[in-house]
């Protein structure tokens, strides 16, 4: 078992660790407890009723957080003609075709997202095992393989994120840093609760939201209490 520094101890002992706090109490409490020098981001983990061995309660989408995620997104798109000076008009950071898939080839990899046109995936497929297991790969079903590139790319640009159900059933996603304050940590958290329950699965029995924990990089987790869901959505 691994030592916990003096600073994560001391933080603990500012949290009641049985109770189940309010979305308001529970954000505060986390970022009360963030010692970082660094600005920490703020994470949320969602124990959800599903069982995602089943291919009909598996749970995965993207969402726009309205306040973004807080961090710099380098955005690449494949695409050709029309849709090169579309993509760079919408504030892509890297724009073209067949040379930059002959350029991840050769191992670059500066970008965190990519978008393609799905005339463009017969060569991006050729890299889909060195773009697939870093999480780069343009999926059709978030969004990332689309011939609206614009719309891909600001949706990319503005804090879109990506989540999918685990396999022990808990989703973990960002929703911040601890200078955007509980307010702005709240509406993002409310954003993404707000897209998990849209895509509850017909599948899934009993309680769909079974546990909350929100944590700073550094910092414990606090739990919250499931019944407030409903009030964060209001």
């Amino acid at each position: 078992m691994s030592k916990r520094g003096k600073q994560y101890l001391n933080t603990l002992k500012s949290i009641d660790r049985l109770q189940r706090y309010d979305f308001t109490e529970g954000i505060q409490k986390a970022l009360d407890g963030s010692f970082a020098k660094f600005d920490e981001t703020v994470d949320l983990a969602v124990k959800l009723g599903v069982d995602p061995r089943h291919a009909d309660q598996m749970v995965r989408g993207t969402v726009v957080l309205p306040n973004g995620t807080g961090k710099e997104v380098r955005v690449l798109v494949f695409a050709k003609g029309e849709k090169e000076k579309e993509a760079e008009e919408a504030g892509a950071d890297y724009v073209g075709n067949d040379e930059l898939v002959e350029k991840i080839k050769d191992g670059w990899l500066e970008f965190d997202k990519a978008v393609a046109t799905p005339d463009m995936m017969g060569s991006v497929g050729k890299i889909g095992r060195i773009l697939g297991p870093r999480g780069l790969m343009p999926n059709a079903k978030t969004g990332t393989v689309t011939f609206d590139v614009a719309k891909a790319v600001q949706e990319l640009k503005a804090g879109k994120i990506d989540f999918r159900v685990e396999k022990a059933g808990i989703i973990h996603a960002p929703m911040g840093k601890v200078s955007f304050g509980a307010e702005k940590l709240q509406q993002n958290i409310a954003a993404f609760f707000d897209a998990i329950l849209r895509l509850k699965p017909a599948a899934a029995k009993g309680a769909y939201v079974r546990g909350i924990a929100i944590s700073t990089t550094m910092g414990p987790g606090v739990k919250i209490d499931t019944a407030y869901v409903k009030d964060l959505l209001k």
